[in-house]
């Protein structure tokens, strides 16, 4: 079943790779989308998506991490927290809070349009600059969101443990963490390197970036998802074998993916057909 777009309905057993308002879903919607109005009309949210991204790439010539980039990301976390509800996954960190089924995704949406702004302050360790950033437009976001005062306190709480998560020097403590910190490193497509690359930059997840083709997410097997990765050179398993691994170690999610990555290059010097995870 596919949108206007031509993208398929995750929920309905497509690519996973844009997350459909009006498509059906595994899970209560109604607030998750009224929130994903809220910050993409957001002025303050929307400048800080623009200027995060000029230390990461203006000036240290390393991958997007604008508006591209968390458009890319949110839109896997909610495809991929879609495909896992369908599966009969439960989620924990608003249940734990006593919130709603319908916080989760709301949680997800906030962490992946806030994780990198950080970067405003410096790349190194940014997600640590993120948190009291993120704390400070949370305040405001979840009170016009209708939030009452306890449960904007929890809400805020999870929000910015899925932030910090995505991190690999932190661990998950919930699934909604887990699935922004997989979904981060799902943003491997070569179209994010295309700027540092044009600029000169030539670092290895610069180079390995260039390499992946297409990252798609479907419902799996035995209640897991499969996310597949075209590759068009082994340079991509770079963006596989380290970085996406390392994101999942330790996710909570690791019996619930199945990843297959192809290089799709057909010559006689292929070095890697296929890895899967």
């Amino acid at each position: 079943m596919s949108d206007a777009t031509g993208e398929s309905d995750p929920g309905q057993g497509g690519d996973g790779r844009v997350y459909d308002p009006d498509a059906e879903h595994a899970f209560p919607d109604e607030r998750l989308n009224e929130a994903l109005a809220y910050v993409d009309d957001d002025e303050e949210v929307q400048a800080y998506l623009e200027a995060q991204n000029v230390n990461p790439v203006a000036r240290k010539r390393y991958n997007d991490h604008g508006k591209k980039h968390v458009e890319i990301v949110r839109n896997r976390a909610l495809c991929l927290y879609d495909l896992l509800k369908g599966e009969g996954v439960e989620f924990n960190g608003a249940r734990d809070q006593g919130l709603d089924e319908a916080d989760e995704p709301v949680i997800v949406c906030l962490a992946a349009t806030l994780h990198d702004i950080g970067h405003v302050v410096h790349r190194d360790e940014h997600p640590y600059y993120s948190i009291p950033l993120a704390a400070d437009l949370l305040d405001r976001i979840l009170a016009d969101l209708g939030y009452d005062v306890a449960d904007a306190v929890r809400m805020k709480g999870e929000t910015l443990h899925a932030i910090l998560c995505h991190h690999v020097e932190e661990d998950p403590l919930t699934l909604e963490a887990g699935v922004v910190r997989v979904a981060d490193a799902l943003d491997m497509e070569q179209g994010r390197s295309r700027i540092p690359y044009e600029r000169g930059g030539r670092g290895i997840n610069t180079v390995s970036s260039q390499a992946i083709k297409e990252v798609t997410l479907h419902p799996g097997e035995d209640n897991a998802v499969l996310i597949e990765i075209e590759m068009t050179n082994a340079a991509g398993v770079y963006q596989v074998d380290n970085l996406l691994k390392a994101k999942v170690r330790g996710s909570g999610l690791e019996d619930r993916l199945r990843i297959v990555a192809i290089n799709e290059r057909e010559d006689e010097d292929r070095i890697v057909e296929r890895i899967e995870l």
